[in-house]
C-alpha cells in the first residue's frame, strides 16, 4: 500500500513539474518551433528519467531479496546489534531482507574515511530498526549516506576548524536526500547497546518523520487514531524533560522532531527501561512503530 502511495505521489509531483514546464515554454511554440521541440525533448527526458530511476530501484530490491544474506553481515548483526538479537527468528529474516533492500537502494560514501563492511551493515541496521514492521515501505527521501571520520560543522559540513559539534544530520538544500553521519558515532551507538543513545537510529527516525515533507514529530505512517494521544504525550513529556522528570536526554526538549527521535532511540535501545518508567510513552511508541506485543 505504501509503495503504491509513493508511486502516486512521485507521479503527481513529476506531472505537476512537467505541466508547469509545458506552460512556461508553450508561448514559444509558434515562433521558435525548433527550440520548442528541443525543450519538449528535455522535459520528456526528465520525466522518463524520474520514472526509470523508480523502476531501477524496484529491480534492485527484487534482485537483492533473492541473493542469500551474506554470512559476514549476519555475524556483524549478531555481534553488534542488540535489537536484531532480541528478535524472533521470523523477524530476523525480515530484518535481513530489509537490510538488503536498503543497501540496494542507497549509496554509502566515505568522505575522508573508508566504508568497511561493519560500517555498511550498521548504517543499514540504523535504517531498518525504525521501519522493520512497516511492510513494503522504503526510504524514498534518501539516496546516499555520507560517512565522515568524525564530528563536523552542521552548517558548512567542514571537518576541520571550530564549530565541529555535529555527529549526524539529515541534509537539506544542496545536501538534500543525504544523511550525514560521523563514522565513530555510528559505531559507538551500537557498542553502547542499552544507553538509549544511537546516532544512526536518531537520524533515520528523522527521515521517517520527514517522509511527508514536514519534520514535526508526527511521521507519515502513524495511525490517525494515534495522532491526538501522541501530540498530547509529546507536549507533556517535553515539559517533563525540561523539569528533569524524564529518562529522555535534554536534547529531546529542543522541539517535536527532536523529541520523537530521542524518544525512539530509548524505545529501541532500552525498551524494558522505558516500559518500566514511562509505560504510556512506551505503549504509544509500540503502536506508532507497529511493534508486535507479546
Amino acid at each position: 500500500m505504501m509503495k503504491r502511495q509513493g508511486d502516486i505521489l512521485i507521479g503527481i509531483i513529476t506531472l505537476t513539474i512537467m505541466g508547469g514546464y509545458g506552460y512556461v515554454i508553450a508561448p514559444i511554440a509558434a515562433t521558435q518551433p525548433l527550440r520548442f521541440g528541443l525543450l519538449v525533448s528535455i522535459g520528456l527526458a526528465f520525466g522518463i528519467g524520474v520514472w526509470w530511476g523508480r523502476v531501477a530501484k524496484r529491480k534492485a530490491r527484487r534482485k537483492a531479496i533473492v541473493v542469500p544474506f551474506p554470512v559476514s553481515y549476519r555475524r556483524i548483526l549478531k555481534e553488534r546489534v542488540a535489537f536484531y538479537n532480541d528478535l524472533p527468528t521470523a523477524d530476523r529474516m525480515k530484518f535481513e531482507k530489509k537490510v538488503q533492500w536498503f543497501l540496494a537502494d542507497t549509496q554509502i560514501t566515505g568522505i575522508g574515511t573508508v566504508v568497511d563492511e561493519v560500517s555498511k551493515v550498521l548504517v543499514a541496521a540504523s535504517a531498518v530498526i525504525p521501519i522493520l514492521y512497516f511492510d513494503n515501505w522504503h526510504y524514498d527521501n534518501v539516496d546516499e549516506v555520507l560517512l565522515y571520520p568524525g564530528a563536523f560543522d552542521g552548517r558548512s559540513f567542514a571537518q576541520e576548524g571550530p564549530g565541529r559539534y555535529t555527529l549526524g544530520m539529515v541534509g537539506t538544500g544542496a545536501m538534500g536526500r543525504k544523511v550525514i553521519l560521523s563514522k565513530p558515532a555510528l559505531i559507538n551507538g551500537f557498542l553502547r547497546k542499552h544507553d538509549g543513545h544511537n546516532t544512526g537510529i536518531h537520524e533515520f527516525v528523522h527521515l521517517l518523520d520527514g517522509a511527508d515533507g514536514d519534520f514535526d514529530g508526527i511521521p507519515v505512517l502513524i495511525d490517525n487514531k494515534c495522532i491526538a494521544p501522541w501530540m498530547g504525550m509529546m507536549y507533556q513529556e517535553i515539559k517533563n524533560i525540561t523539569n528533569g522528570k524524564s529518562i529522555l536526554r535534554a536534547y529531546g526538549a529542543t522541539n517535536k522532531a527532536e523529541f520523537f527521535a530521542v524518544a525512539s532511540e530509548v524505545f529501541f535501545e532500552s525498551p524494558e527501561r522505558m516500559h518500566t518508567t514511562h509505560p504510556e510513552l512506551y505503549a504509544l511508541l509500540t503502536q506508532l512503530f507497529q511493534k508486535p506485543t507479546t
